[in-house]
């Protein structure tokens, strides 16, 4: 995704690595919170660094695992976490470390420059095992996650199975050295999952309204399904004179599971 404007602009330091480490407690409290993670729980701190949010995360009796790309800030942390049981410190890049297989957490203050390609690693995956996270992000691709219509069909998709929520705006000097722009926390949490059929159904309708956002709902859904669809979007509250395009990605999801439902009843499952 395209960087926005910033928020804020200042002049910024000599920063080499382009990294911003977060420096503060309060807000890597907070995102924790967002998350309570019990002791059953794993959870996983991306771009972990020295541990500003991975050593109280520790604390909560969570399985921990650090992921950090740079093998000094790793070895770092690992002697900083050493005396913690539930810490697993790696060292690999984010954007190709293997997702746990069960269910997990992530909590973390991400680079700007993988946000996206982490993201679509989490949310985009039928199969993904995320259930929360709570993550620092630049504040125009939070704004961009949150909008009430997405731009784009890939958006959509997240937006139709998880609840994507912009919790706070974070200044720059939450961080050292501090960024040119604001950042934000974006709260991630799973809905029931869909099934098998609803899950078909909502990727074909996703397809047609994206394809062209600004005709009606009507018309969008008698693509996927045929016919006359006035009945269901009734039966879902859907004004099919809208445009596609306006329509919350929720709202999408629920239709696809009440045509999954009709496709099951009428094959006699």
């Amino acid at each position: 995704m395209p960087t926005s404007r910033p928020a804020r602009s200042r002049k910024p330091g000599p920063n080499p690595s382009g990294v911003h480490f977060l420096a503060s407690a309060r807000v890597a409290d907070g995102l924790i919170r967002s998350c309570s993670p019990k002791p059953s729980d794993l959870v996983v701190d991306f771009g972990a660094g020295f541990g500003a949010i991975t050593a109280p995360l520790a604390r909560t009796g969570a399985r921990v695992i650090a992921v950090e790309r740079d093998a000094d800030f790793a070895r770092k942390l690992g002697k900083r976490v050493a005396a913690s049981g539930n810490v697993r410190v790696v060292t690999a890049d984010a954007r190709e470390f293997p997702l746990p297989r069960t269910s997990f957490l992530v909590v973390a203050s991400i680079p700007y420059s993988i946000s996206t390609a982490l993201v679509r690693r989490l949310l985009t995956p039928r199969t993904s095992n995320l259930r929360r996270a709570a993550l620092i992000v630049e504040w125009g691709f939070a704004k961009r996650l949150t909008a009430a219509a997405p731009r784009s069909r890939e958006v959509a998709w997240w937006a139709a199975r998880f609840d994507l929520e912009l919790e706070r705006r974070i200044p720059p000097n939450c961080f050292q050295p501090a960024p040119t722009v604001d950042s934000a926390q974006l709260t991630i949490r799973r809905r029931a999952r869909l099934g098998p059929g609803a899950e078909q159904a909502l990727s074909a309708l996703l397809d047609a309204v994206y394809r062209t956002p600004q005709r009606s709902t009507r018309a969008a859904v008698a693509e996927v399904i045929g016919g006359r669809p006035h009945r269901i979007l009734h039966a879902c509250d859907l004004d099919p004179a809208a445009p596609a395009g306006s329509v919350r990605p929720r709202r999408w999801a629920a239709l696809a599971i009440a045509l999954d439902g009709n496709s099951q009843q009428l094959s006699g499952k």
